[in-house]
């Protein structure tokens, strides 16, 4: 599966992306969030999610410019009458740390304002979504960790639960070392004192 292209930007609009990698040329769907973030051109690197259509099994390439928008993104079309176009068009419509809030603080007149998401759909995500993106007051800490950091504290994450942590439980230990190491720290020091405490 592919994680991540890296390649030279050939064109970008505020829905696509087009990379050549080592003369490959990738057609990415993307969110404006993504497109805010693409440089006019030179080396980018667009972590993906590769749909395969049910109807005629068509593959459909989407591109984004964080881990956090790609696993926002999966959590959006895991959520029952939200396809993956919807979904680009909620990303494109409010930040990550917007669409978290949103949903912690249960606005489905937030969703609602979207195109494409109705009353229904609005209340589906926040019901499926708020306990998997956690409480409020977990989500502001979250948001609070910028930058490289985030990246690292996302990676620690999936590091942990791929080991067996319920999430919940790993990211209290992980804000709680973050507290105390600062947010210099790398992926191998969040982890390994994360495992003292879990």
């Amino acid at each position: 599966m592919l994680f991540a292209l890296i390649g030279d930007l050939v064109e970008k609009t505020p829905v696509n992306a087009v990379l050549n990698c080592n003369g490959v040329c990738y057609d990415l769907n993307i969110s404006l969030a993504t497109y805010s973030l693409l440089p006019q051109s030179g080396k980018v690197q667009l972590y993906t999610h590769l749909h395969v259509n049910g109807n005629d099994f068509s593959l459909v390439l989407y591109g984004f410019g964080t881990t956090q928008e790609k696993e926002l993104f999966k959590q959006l079309i895991s959520v029952s009458g939200v396809g993956p176009n919807t979904a680009r068009m909620v990303l494109s419509s409010l930040s990550v740390s917007e669409l978290i809030q949103v949903i912690a603080s249960k606005e489905v007149a937030a969703l609602k304002r979207i195109k494409g998401i109705g009353e229904k759909t609005a209340q589906r995500i926040v019901l499926e979504l708020r306990d998997k993106l956690g409480s409020g007051k977990k989500t502001s800490a979250m948001v609070a960790i910028s930058g490289s950091q985030n990246e690292a504290y996302e990676q620690a994450l999936l590091a942990l639960t791929t080991l067996g942590y319920v999430k919940a439980s790993a990211e209290k230990a992980l804000l709680k070392i973050t507290k105390e190491l600062g947010h210099e720290a790398s992926v191998e020091e969040l982890i390994k004192n994360s495992l003292k405490i879990l």
